[in-house]
Parts: C-alpha cells; structure tokens; sequence
C-alpha cells in the first residue's frame, strides 16, 4: 500500500497522521495484551500464576517505603529507638561513652 503524501493536503495529512496515532496506540494495546496472555500461559506451564511469579505491585510499593525495624532501644527513654542503619543517634554515641556496649542496647 503505497500513499503519495506530495498529492495530499495539510488537513489530510494531519487526519492521517491522527489516524496512524490511534493504530499505533491499538496495536500496542493488542500486542501488550497478547504477551500478557503469552506470558500466562507459559507461567501456567510450570504451575504458577503469573501474579506469584511477578509480584504483587502494591506490597513492593509498600516494602520500598517502609522502615527497617529498630533493633536498639535508649534504656533512659524507651520512646528512642535506633534500626542500626544510617548514621547513630546522640544518644547511642553517649551510652558508649559511658562504658556500655552496643549489645546491652540491643531490643
């Protein structure tokens, strides 16, 4: 299918290149929609759902925002917790300076 773009006028050239848009866009919806189906089909084979094999979106999003878990708690406020990661609290550097180990800190 040969077109001659020289014969054609501006406004028919923007109506087919509106055209091409929307085909382009259809055929990527269809295709993505065949290759979920492919991909399905050959989670399936092997006896999963695709869901178990990539993940549930919303708990990747959830774990990627979430805190680590304290691991040391200030004996003189409890409300101060500290996970171990990043840089040590004030009052972590202050109990080790007063002769504690950083085991006795431990939750």
């Amino acid at each position: 299918m040969t077109i001659d773009l020289t014969s054609m006028s501006r406004k028919e050239l923007k109506k087919l290149s509106k055209d091409v848009e929307k085909a382009i866009r259809d055929a990527e919806k269809r295709e993505r929609k065949e290759a979920l189906e492919a991909a399905e089909r050959a989670a399936a084979e092997y006896g999963f759902a695709l869901s178990e094999l990539s993940g549930d979106p919303v708990a990747r999003k959830s774990a990627k925002g979430s805190k680590a878990a304290a691991k040391y708690r200030n004996p003189d406020d409890p409300a101060q917790t500290w996970s171990g990661r990043g840089r040590k609290p004030q009052w972590i550097h202050d109990a080790l300076a007063n002769g504690k180990d950083i085991a006795d800190l431990e939750i």
